[in-house]
């Protein structure tokens, strides 16, 4: 069988983008399996939800968003550290950018690395890298939850973390007025799930309850489509805990077995194929996927650091036919 292409290197195809008005003064853009973003307008200003993985390509989405409101951006809201999400922040000139305080330490820590893996992994998204100006640092982070005052009858935006899951320290961001989440990457509508920095276990447990109880009539997971009605919002969840749930149990079953990694990836891919193989970047994320649950498994909390040159490793150990 022939080697796969690294990650998504080869996926070069420009994606259709769809511009989506949710509610009074909530938007978000969706790009079939691309990093979702979003805004939402208070009386005098604008709140982002995402910054995308450059300022050229979050420009793109500002020119949409700019046929509706031409208020200013107070808040820049980032779910978390990861570069496709952050590094095009500066394209938005807002006063303060906010993150949970575990993403300001994983910045510290890994954003340097976290850029060159995901550049290597997904350079179709890095459109004119150059215009990055550096990491993305926060502003103002909270622990628990912080809550924005919209104005007039807009009512408030709150910004809650919900328990460790796709990485230490994601966000979601509610407007009760609405009804709407977006939610990051802690859900995903018909996207393959990464969770190569993930807590599997709190994920699709505790976390993912927390965000089921919000009870929304509409969620804008990190990929994939908006999720429309309050039946289609509790099965993108369900969806997304399900991933989670074969992951732990052919993982988890070849690891007590005193099985290789390889074998968990191969047990793993077959389980999940059926229902999620066409997914967008399933085949890219699944190695990096397994890798931390096997971490994980053995003991290790802490994510470790991906590097490119730790991508490469793993991708050729288990995605390609290299014997594991």
């Amino acid at each position: 069988m022939a080697s796969k292409a690294f990650a998504s290197s080869e996926d070069l195809a420009d994606k259709t983008q769809n511009f989506e008005i949710l509610a009074d003064g909530v938007y978000a853009l969706t790009a079939e399996g691309d990093p979702n973003v979003g805004a939402v307008e208070a009386d005098e200003f604008l709140i982002g939800f995402e910054a995308l993985a450059t300022p050229t390509a979050a420009k793109s989405w500002l020119e949409q968003l700019r046929e509706h409101t031409e208020k200013p951006f107070r808040y820049l809201v980032l779910s978390h550290y990861h570069a496709v999400r952050v590094l095009g922040a500066s394209a938005f000139d807002a006063e303060i950018i906010v993150t949970h305080e575990n993403t300001r330490k994983l910045i510290a820590e890994r954003g340097k690395e976290d850029w060159e893996s995901e550049f290597g992994r997904m350079p179709r998204l890095f459109r004119d890298p150059d215009s990055i100006p550096g990491l993305t640092w926060p502003d103002l982070t909270f622990s628990d939850r912080l809550t924005i005052e919209l104005g007039g009858d807009r009512g408030e935006l709150v910004l809650q973390y919900c328990g460790r899951g796709h990485t230490a320290g994601d966000i979601v961001a509610w407007i009760p007025k609405s009804g709407v989440l977006f939610a990051g990457d802690l859900v995903e509508a018909s996207a393959a799930l990464y969770t190569g920095d993930a807590f599997h276990m709190d994920w699709s447990s505790g976390t993912l309850d927390r965000v089921k109880s919000f009870g929304a009539e509409a969620l804008v997971g990190g990929r994939g489509d908006v999720a429309r009605g309050r039946e289609s919002v509790d099965a993108a969840i369900e969806q997304t805990r399900e991933f989670l749930a074969v992951m732990r149990e052919k993982v988890g079953a070849v690891h007590k077995s005193g099985g290789t990694v390889k074998e968990a990836f191969e047990s793993t891919h077959e389980a999940l194929s059926p229902k999620f193989g066409r997914w967008p970047i399933f085949e890219h994320c699944l190695p990096f996927d397994v890798q931390r649950l096997w971490d994980e498994y053995d003991g290790i909390d802490w994510p470790r650091i991906w590097t490119a040159e730790r991508d490469r490793e793993v991708w050729d150990k288990l995605q390609n036919d290299a014997e594991g």
